[in-house]
């Protein structure tokens, strides 16, 4: 992709170090779940019910990777058939990240050390506010509303990359206190991890996205995203 500016090709390049950590442990559970060697802890709950947990970590991945280019101005600017044939795939991926997430917050049994009362409804919470964003989203862009179908998918994204913030929190956690939080701790970490990406989010909306009170050039049919 020689149209991706230096600097694009560095915050590209942050963003998938940022994903690599959750992204690279999913696609190795996938890969043991489809057979291969057993490299990370045995879970008895992806053993006994892996699809859900292998459509997740797919669509996960494929939102938090791909979507980053999204957010890149050469293509939204200079490649608006990749980014509106992108948006379709990334935004499919999306609500089937947030849709299998939500079934697994309900119907896995998961232990109280790793699953408390807070941790348990703010995923239900984000996990339908992503899928909302994402539909928003879709209808901004239908009506030509820029700002809005921005705002929305990078809402979407701050909650769908929890999984990297919270990795890099627990991480340092372990290394601080040489032990895996767990409990109370766990749910209220992974709860303000969620909370940090949103402010950055609304942080980012502010500076980067064009402003609504701006006129915005009209989109030609050929460039509508979905």
């Amino acid at each position: 992709m020689k149209f991706l500016s230096k600097l694009e090709w560095t915050i590209l390049a942050l963003i998938f170090v940022y994903s690599f950590i959750p992204s690279f442990g999913g696609l190795l559970r996938v890969l043991e779940l489809a057979g291969g060697p057993m490299i990370a802890p045995e879970n008895q709950q992806a053993l006994s019910d892996p699809l859900p947990i292998i459509v997740h970590i797919l669509s996960s991945f494929l939102f938090c990777i791909i979507g980053a280019l999204q957010f890149m101005p050469s293509i939204r600017h200079n490649q608006p058939a990749m980014h509106r044939e992108f948006g379709r795939i990334i935004a499919l991926a999306g609500c089937i990240s947030a849709t299998s997430g939500l079934w697994m917050t309900h119907f896995y049994a998961f232990p109280e050390q790793l699953q408390g009362d807070l941790l348990y409804w703010a995923r239900l919470a984000l996990g339908s506010m992503m899928i909302g964003f994402i539909v928003w989203a879709v209808i901004a862009i239908r009506s030509r509303n820029i700002f809005r179908h921005g705002a929305s998918m990078l809402r979407a994204y701050a909650i769908a990359q929890g999984a990297s913030t919270q990795t890099i929190i627990g991480i340092g956690w372990i290394i601080i206190f040489n032990k895996e939080p767990l409990g109370p701790v766990r749910d209220t970490m992974m709860v303000l991890a969620w909370g940090l990406n949103l402010v950055v989010a609304e942080v980012l909306i502010g500076r980067l996205l064009p402003s609504k009170k701006r006129p915005i050039k009209a989109i030609t049919h050929d460039e509508n995203i979905i």
